[in-house]
Formats: C-alpha cells, sequence, structure tokens
C-alpha cells in the first residue's frame, strides 16, 4: 500500500501564526517544521510522493535547498495555496490525481474516486515516521472514506510539565474509550466525501475552547443536515464533557463519555460528512504535539532535544525500525511547483 501525502503548510484561514510567523517556516529544531515534515515522509514506505500546499515562492525557496533535496527519495510538488483548509486539500488532490494536468482535474473514473490521500499537518515537531507509517497501516486496512488518526491522552503524559522543566498540556475529547486528541494524520478518499465543507469547520473547532462558533456550528447542523437532532446531541455531549474535564469536574466528565463509545462518534461523524468515517488510535503521541500558539512552540523548542530522542526510542519500541531506501550516490531530487492558488 502507497499514496501520496500532502503537507498543509498553508497560512490562511483557519492557519495560526506564531511570533506573528507562519509557523510552518519557524525552527523548532535544525530545520524549518514543513521541512522536518516533508524529509519525515520521505522515511514513510506508505508514502509513495510527497505535495505540499502553501505560499509557493517560500516553499520552493525552503525546500530546493540543495541539502534538503540531497535527502529527497521522493517526487516533491509544491502547490500554490488556495484561500482556506479546505480549498488546499480540494486542490491538492485534483493535482496527484495520475494523468492529471499542472492545474488539476476533477474525478471522474472509478478509480479517482477510490484515490486515498494521506493528509499531514505540517508543525508537528514529534512525530515520527514509525507511528505515520503504523496510522496508514491501520487505516487503509479499514477500507473506509475518511480514517481520522487520535492519540491516547496517557501518551501525552511524555510531554507534560516536570519537576524544574516546563511542558505541554493538551486538550482532550472524552469517550467512551478514555481522552483522546486528534492525531493531525487523515487518510482520506477525498471524492467520497459528501459534505467536504464540514472538514475546515471540524479543524477549526477541534480544541473546543470557542463557544460561539461551536454553536454556530451546531445550528447549522441542526438546520442543514437530516437527522440534524442526532448530530447535535452526540455533538453537544462531546463538547460538554471536554469543557467539564478542563474546567477540574473530570467525574461528570467520564459520565458524559460513556455514552460517546466509538462506534457513536464514527456514525456522527460519518452522517455529518456524508462518508464512511472510522477513527485510528496510534500509541506513541507525538503527532498529537502541533504547536499553534507562542508558548507551546516555546516550550517545544526548549524540549526539543529530548523529547526528539524519547518519541523515536518509543515508537520503534512500539512498531519496529523501518526500512529505508537507500539514498547514497542519486542525484539531488528537485521540487516541481505546479500552477494554481487565489490571491
Amino acid at each position: 500500500m502507497q499514496v501520496p501525502a500532502v503537507v498543509a503548510a498553508g497560512d490562511r484561514g483557519a492557519a495560526k501564526a506564531i511570533h506573528g510567523e507562519s509557523k510552518a517556516y519557524l525552527a523548532v529544531g535544525e530545520h524549518p517544521l514543513v521541512t522536518e515534515a516533508v524529509l519525515l515522509l520521505q522515511r514513510v514506505p506508505e508514502v509513495s510522493e510527497v505535495f505540499v500546499v502553501g505560499d509557493a515562492e517560500r516553499l520552493a525557496k525552503v525546500l530546493g535547498d540543495e541539502a534538503v533535496r540531497r535527502e529527497l527519495r521522493k517526487p516533491l510538488t509544491i502547490v500554490p495555496q488556495f484561500r482556506n483548509l479546505y480549498e488546499n486539500a480540494w486542490e491538492s488532490y485534483r493535482r496527484l490525481l495520475p494523468g492529471a494536468p499542472p492545474g488539476g482535474r476533477d474525478p471522474s473514473a472509478p478509480a479517482d474516486l477510490a484515490q486515498k490521500v494521506l493528509y499531514v499537518s505540517a508543525d508537528l515537531p514529534f512525530a515520527t515516521a514509525e507511528e505515520i507509517a503504523a496510522f496508514a497501516r491501520r487505516a487503509d486496512a479499514l477500507d473506509c472514506d475518511y480514517a481520522l488518526g487520535l492519540v491516547t491522552a496517557e501518551s501525552m503524559e511524555d510531554f507534560y510539565p516536570e519537576p524544574g522543566k516546563p511542558g505541554i498540556r493538551m486538550a482532550y475529547f472524552v469517550t467512551g474509550a478514555g481522552r483522546m486528541r486528534q492525531s493531525n494524520l487523515h487518510l482520506v478518499r477525498p471524492a467520497k466525501l459528501g459534505n467536504r465543507h464540514y472538514v475546515e469547520a471540524l479543524y477549526e473547532h477541534r480544541y473546543q475552547k470557542q463557544l460561539r462558533p461551536i454553536l454556530g456550528l451546531a445550528w447549522r447542523l441542526l438546520t442543514s443536515e437530516g437527522g440534524g437532532f442526532a448530530v447535535l446531541r452526540a455533538y453537544a455531549r462531546m463538547h460538554l464533557a471536554g469543557l467539564l474535564d478542563r474546567h477540574g469536574f473530570p467525574g461528570l466528565a467520564d459520565r458524559l463519555g460513556r455514552g460517546l463509545p466509538f462506534p457513536r462518534i464514527e456514525r456522527t461523524l460519518g452522517r455529518l460528512l456524508r462518508a464512511d468515517l472510522r477513527l485510528v488510535v496510534t500509541e506513541a503521541g507525538g503527532c498529537g504535539v502541533d504547536v499553534d500558539n507562542d508558548a507551546d512552540f516555546d516550550i517545544a523548542r526548549a524540549r526539543h532535544a529530548d523529547w526528539r530522542a524519547a518519541q523515536e526510542a518509543k515508537a520503534q519500541r512500539l512498531y519496529g525500525a523501518l526500512a529505508l531506501p537507500e539514498r547514497a550516490g542519486r542525484e539531488p531530487l528537485a521540487p516541481r511547483v505546479v500552477p494554481g492558488g487565489a490571491p
């Protein structure tokens, strides 16, 4: 099983700046985050080629560096960004379809509808190739339209504060299977999502901290979707459980969460997106740490060396080492830029 991967590095729509800068170009470790993501995917056997969508001029400069090009094992394509996350994801898919011209094409053949894409966020400083590969294998085995990645709260404890050392505490969804966080990994058949436009809204509200837009989305669900009351009840229950958990009422949160087993969540989100959606849990946890505010970015940078080493060791214990293709002696690969984008 091999699929193309798309790295979301846009700075429009729901994207958040860090210290006034697009976070994809900031460095937590040795390279800018977008470079780290591209190089990481070179090591994932299930990835056939890599597309990066964002500011094409900046991406070409960063990813065109000769040191980066010498590490590339797979074709790399830069797609100029569009207005928001949804358009970036869809337009990248149109350009990766077999035989697509540089400007992309709409899906038509059955093979287009079956085409899977691995979507990955650009700001994952502690993701490992082993965890991404494990997610891709498990998600592919489910043969669904949308496999949404999760990590457990227990796996996130590796990033909590320690005596004398800063750390990061995340917000979780409370479910019947325990506390979970999105892992920023998605294996999707884009053409099979009947309500693709809701992906943007779900991404914007994934931290459950802004009540007004959450209520606005809930109202749209109630008035626009078939079975709206059932979707709204599950949606409200999930967000209320998260709210109680963050404000010091874990017992009440657990009681609500027991009414949210994975099958119910899958049915609710699947009905919303009009697709066969499944949840896929990975245990390493590094893919659950993104950097969406200045404080978390500064902590991630300060703790990068020890957290990075710990995640690499943990992922290899859990999933085993990956076999990598040889790179030595090959000519450096150059990224290709395709037309597109929105002003």
